[in-house]
């Protein structure tokens, strides 16, 4: 095996689920998803990635995806259903975004799941260089920093969390919460979408490791952890080159011809996760058009729902639910040929999202609880003409950065229906206005300052300089 001064560690491989067709490996790209993220880093950096391919049994043999090598860790059914269906998602996942569902805490899960991180650590130990930078990804690995550090103390370790990190109150009901806040402080800088999930850690970080800790360092095993915010971002140039192609474009006034000339197309996508607020939102967008503010002809609502971890009951659940409220609001409020909602349950190639984002007039971000939410930005980016309104939910990582959308709080539904007519009744000028000033913000905040940030952070003693890529050394 190979050795790389860059190593990335994910759950997955940034893999397509099928096979171009002559059989070589696509990028795995999905809206928000953390492959579309670092996909214009690692397009043009030498590294290895280390993941799950997908599927379970024997990790496949792959061919490397241009300079980026693939490392696949193999993966049982019960490891799939402990590690990933059982801790990561029922146990993890509700934790980290506020327990807007209960979480479930089984003790067997515990065990497959450091197992699991486990064989990730040894897998990255295996094809990192000598004195290597190892780019560890998100709450399923969150054991990996400490167990990587002990195999191969002689690696640059970092860790960052694209979810959010919950409350100190939140965070001591998981029973093994001592050992994972060990595990992620196991990295040499720690990064997270937001400076208050910093100063969640460092708190955490005095009360169960009795150790000195602030906002920016934790010391900890006589070494300092550095912490931080590092806010992930999108390919801006990437969406901007989309949304002017003229097949994306002439597909954009198809669109809005197959939906009828609406005067006010609104738009949501979404994977299908009850943390992105869609029930909320179907609520909010029912009772408009009940109390006769939206009208069906003059207004069309898209809802996608990209289809999500359908193996877990709970999200079955969600998706039938959904569907079935959908179902029940155009069959009170549509027409013959004229639905209220179009919903589509199923994923979009990234230029056909780049038309539905220049097809809407008010794009609907409202999750509960998100990390950052990316796809608010990607419709920022979209917007070449300046156009569109964006309804940003207060709880999204992105509306720290993105102040000009119309900001709202998903969980009051009259506040979001009131937000909605703001957002589909704002003149022109302020439309304008704040789509200036959000795509300026992004023009400078884009995945490759996101890169340079955080690695440029990890190696800040220079040690790496002439191993790590040229983007990291970018100043």
């Amino acid at each position: 095996m190979r050795q790389s001064s860059l190593v990335v560690i994910a759950n997955r491989l940034p893999l397509d689920d099928s096979a171009a067709p002559d059989g070589a490996c696509e990028w795995r790209r999905s809206p928000g998803g953390l492959a579309s993220a670092l996909h214009a880093i690692l397009e043009q950096t030498p590294a290895t990635w280390v993941g799950w391919a997908g599927g379970v049994g024997p990790a496949p043999a792959l061919p490397d995806l241009g300079s980026l090598r693939l490392r696949p860790v193999a993966l049982t059914e019960e490891e799939l259903r402990g590690y990933y269906e059982g801790f990561a998602n029922s146990t993890l996942w509700p934790l980290y975004h506020d327990a807007v569902q209960q979480p479930v805490f089984d003790r067997g899960w515990w065990e497959t799941y450091r197992t699991v991180n486990r064989r990730f650590a040894e897998a990255a130990a295996e094809v990192a260089e000598p004195g290597a930078a190892v780019w560890v990804q998100d709450y399923h690995l969150q054991l990996v920093p400490a167990m990587l550090r002990e195999l191969r103390p002689d690696l640059l370790i970092g860790f960052f969390l694209h979810v959010p990190f919950p409350p100190p109150e939140l965070y001591m009901q998981l029973p093994r919460r001592v050992e994972l806040l060990r595990g992620m402080l196991g990295a040499d800088l720690v990064g997270f979408q937001r400076e208050q999930a910093a100063h969640n850690v460092a708190q955490l970080a005095k009360k169960l490791l009795q150790v000195e800790a602030t906002d920016r360092a934790i010391t900890i095993d006589g070494r300092t952890v550095r912490t931080g915010a590092f806010p992930v971002s999108i390919d801006v140039a990437e969406m901007r080159a989309l949304a002017t192609r003229p097949d994306v474009v002439t597909h954009s006034r198809q669109l809005r011809h197959d939906l009828g000339q609406p005067k006010r197309v609104l738009l949501s996508v979404d994977r299908l996760d009850w943390t992105k607020g869609i029930e909320h939102r179907l609520t909010a967008y029912s009772e408009l058009l009940r109390d006769g503010f939206v009208k069906v002809r003059d207004t069309v609502m898209v809802q996608v729902a990209v289809p999500s971890r359908e193996r877990v009951e709970s999200y079955r659940g969600l998706r039938d639910r959904i569907e079935g409220e959908v179902g029940r609001i155009n069959g009170e409020f549509g027409r013959v040929g004229e639905p209220a909602i179009h919903y589509l349950n199923q994923p979009f190639a990234r230029a056909q999202l780049a038309a539905l984002y220049q097809t809407a007039d008010v794009m609907v971000v409202t999750p509960l609880r998100d990390g950052m939410n990316l796809v608010a930005k990607e419709f920022v980016a979209a917007r070449e003409d300046g156009t569109g309104a964006l309804v940003l939910s207060e709880f999204a990582g992105a509306a720290a950065e993105l102040e000009q959308a119309f900001l709202v709080n998903p969980h009051d539904v009259d506040g979001l229906k009131q937000t909605l007519l703001r957002a589909m009744e704002a003149d022109s000028a302020d439309l304008t206005a704040r789509m200036t000033a959000m795509r300026r913000h992004l023009a400078g905040h884009d995945i490759m300052a996101w890169a340079r940030d955080y690695l440029t952070a990890l190696d800040h003693t220079g040690r790496l300089a002439e191993r790590l890529p040229p983007l990291a050394r970018r100043r």
